[in-house]
């Protein structure tokens, strides 16, 4: 019997399907092992089996790793460009800390040819690969090494208004985040922002309320610009902070009259991180034209304008509501964020801000990363990671039968719901 589980254990590491990428992958193949081998009675066999599953599953993992990694230098772009994609896929949903810091010059290196030498998604795809491959080193020495190769290269890149745009707009969020994970000299973080500046104040409207014309994809890269700035206000000091608000909170209401969704919806973000660091310092903060900025953003939040998109509006009017509960009343909506068995409150723009920029890069794989990850567990205050056992996992997990129902039983009450307020407005109109 032992013999006839093994070699199905082995027909499935030769069709691959230990090779998916995916967050809990060796505990998950762990279990599955063990499951099928509770009919022995011999323990040490089924604890010997599943530790063979695991390392050979570990091993394969890590020889893909390597095939990525010696593929970013091949000749053909396309084989470049799908084994940035494979490192970055992997980095977002696995912790790599050992794997990757040695050989870290080895990928930094490659990272640093694609961006001078490759085009358009290339870059892109490198550039987010510099800020996956900072976020697992974390802060330190070794990330600061990374980031001195690259931050040179980043720079060139965004103010090179000959550059592909793309690559420019993927470099504008990396180099935010590289260097709040990476800078170690708080000037060097306000020269980047001053590149930052001279992006998104092309955006401003003009003094007699007219906006510039900008492409759309111009205007992408201001917005990209605006976050990553605003990221990196959360590090500054006080004396930095006192500056900025004086030289850019009186003119940041100019890109609320942006024709674009996303600049408006950061610009408001901004506002409201900017009130809130700066009532942090003084709590008596008074701005000048408080009056005139608190209309601005009802009106956003009001909304109603025919030749804006539904979609637009919807999303506009949600956010802005909140801003403009930050600008008059301090206020925050918080959020409650769940992993594994822990829970994180999202309270405050400034973890707003800084939870939306490591998901950005990590995507799904950040629950993952608060759980695993101690540097980003680090930046949220979470403390050292928590132990879980495979049998904990397998017992938080919910079947599929399980969800089904549950989903169901929601979609039937949404109905009746609807279907209520339905028939309250037929009764009216016909009245």
């Amino acid at each position: 019997c032992l013999q006839i589980d093994l070699l199905n254990v082995t027909h499935r590491l030769a069709r691959g399907q230990h090779g998916h990428v995916q967050p809990f992958s060796d505990e998950d193949a762990s279990i599955e092992t063990l499951s099928h081998c509770s009919s022995f009675s011999d323990t040490t066999s089924v604890a010997d089996e599943g530790e063979f599953l695991e390392d050979t599953a570990q091993e394969d993992f890590q020889y893909k790793l390597k095939g990525f990694i010696d593929s970013t230098v091949d000749k053909s772009a396309k084989t470049r460009q799908g084994a940035l994609d494979g490192l970055k896929t992997a980095m977002a949903t696995r912790i790599l800390y050992e794997f990757i810091s040695e050989r870290r010059m080895t990928i930094t290196d490659s990272i640093e040819r694609c961006l001078k030498k490759g085009k358009g998604e290339e870059q892109r795809a490198a550039a987010s690969l510099a800020c996956l491959l900072c976020i697992q080193l974390g802060s330190g020495i070794e990330s600061e090494e990374v980031f001195k190769t690259l931050k040179p290269i980043f720079k060139n890149i965004l103010a090179d208004g000959s550059a592909n745009i793309q690559a420019r707009q993927a470099v504008a969020t990396s180099l935010g985040l590289c260097t709040l994970v990476a800078e170690d000299d708080i000037l060097d973080v306000h020269a980047t922002m001053e590149c930052f500046e001279n992006l998104f104040t092309r955006s401003y409207a003009r003094v007699d309320g007219t906006c510039p014309l900008i492409s759309p994809q111009t205007s992408q890269l201001h917005t990209n610009a605006l976050l990553s700035w605003a990221l990196l206000l959360t590090i500054c000091t006080a004396s930095q902070l006192k500056d900025i608000l004086r030289k850019h909170l009186p003119k940041l209401p100019r890109l609320l009259e942006s024709e674009d969704v996303n600049m408006r919806i950061a610009a408001g973000e901004t506002i409201a991180l900017l009130f809130e660091l700066a009532r942090d310092m003084d709590s008596e903060f008074e701005f000048d034209n408080w009056e005139e900025l608190c209309d601005k953003l009802n009106a956003l939040a009001t909304d109603c304008n025919k030749h804006r998109a539904k979609t637009d509006k919807r999303k506009q009017r949600s956010v802005f509501r909140d801003v403009l509960k930050a600008v008059e009343e301090g206020d925050f909506q918080p959020e409650n964020i769940r992993f594994g068995t822990e829970r994180m409150t999202i309270d405050s723009w400034v973890r707003k801000r800084t939870y939306d920029a490591f998901r950005e890069f990590v995507g799904s794989g950040m629950n993952y990363h608060l759980q695993g990850n101690e540097f980003i567990r680090d930046v949220f205050e979470l403390g050292p990671p928590m132990l879980v056992d495979s049998a904990t996992m397998k017992a938080m997990k919910i079947s599929r039968f399980e969800r089904h129902l549950h989903n169901s039983a929601a979609f039937k009450a949404r109905t009746k719901a609807r279907s209520k307020f339905r028939d309250k407005r037929v009764d009216v109109g016909e009245f």
